[in-house]
């Protein structure tokens, strides 16, 4: 078996593990979106490996696989600093929900007395 068809299957593999972990909602559909684009990368460069030597040669750089790494790095810092963004928005959303119940119990006790 080529790595093309391996690349391909295991691309098609990831896919459907993600869209079965957004439907059983065991991942946000928010998420599995990142998942989903790796999956797609996996599969569009199994079925066409001289793509990655094209989009080489259109970016300047002189080692193919290189630009992989340097693409995987690129998706690893987005879906960091995407995962940071929401982790931000969580935690001020907790910070404002411990403040109104603490204002909800300080009225509570003011109206016990």
């Amino acid at each position: 078996m080529s790595y093309q068809i391996t690349s391909a299957i295991l691309g098609l593999c990831l896919a459907t593990i993600i869209l079965w972990l957004i439907r059983r909602d065991r991942l946000h559909s928010r998420h599995g979106f990142w998942w989903l684009v790796v999956a797609l990368g996996v599969m569009v460069l199994g079925v066409f490996p001289t793509f990655i030597d094209k989009l080489a040669v259109f970016f300047g750089v002189s080692y193919p696989p290189t630009l992989l790494f340097i693409l995987g790095m690129g998706m690893i810092l987005i879906k960091v600093i995407n995962m940071d963004l929401h982790q931000s928005n969580l935690e001020r959303k907790i910070r404002s929900l411990a403040q109104r119940m603490a204002i909800l119990e300080g009225e509570k006790q003011d109206e016990d007395l």
